[in-house]
């Protein structure tokens, strides 16, 4: 996996601009807050981001790979003041369930998710070598 960052451009911080990649794909569809048996726990964001990131994990060990394999992610929130507002916490829960990986990411404020409850939905691309 091979990061890329043109010259010249400023260091991104929590994502890349670019991966350059090859082996087997994995598509994660898009997770949201709830538990393993459909049942949000929390209507924060910060919680059912968290745990939108633990669903995205349990499918990558289906294909046995594992987060550092992710090399694009997709965020989908309802209220981008409520996600940058639980950057904090968002990102202590990245980095215990995520680590120091940071893949090629976009965040996008949607109007709705298709779960009422849900406030934020990830979709992630894996490349296991």
């Amino acid at each position: 996996m091979d990061i890329l960052q043109p010259a010249g451009w400023p260091r991104p911080r929590g994502y890349a601009n670019g991966i350059a990649a090859s082996g087997r794909f994995v598509f994660v569809s898009g997770m949201i807050g709830w538990n393993v048996h459909g049942e949000f726990e929390s209507d924060g964001f910060a919680s059912q981001a968290r745990q939108a990131l633990l669903n995205v994990v349990a499918v990558l060990r289906e294909a046995k790979a594992g987060p550092e394999h992710i090399v694009r992610m997709t965020w989908y929130v309802v209220d981008k003041r409520e996600y940058l507002a639980a950057s904090a916490e968002l990102g202590a829960a990245y980095r215990e369930i995520i680590g120091a990986h940071y893949p090629a990411m976009t965040a996008v404020e949607v109007r709705a998710l298709i779960e009422d409850r849900a406030r934020v939905e990830i979709e992630a691309t894996a490349v296991v070598p």
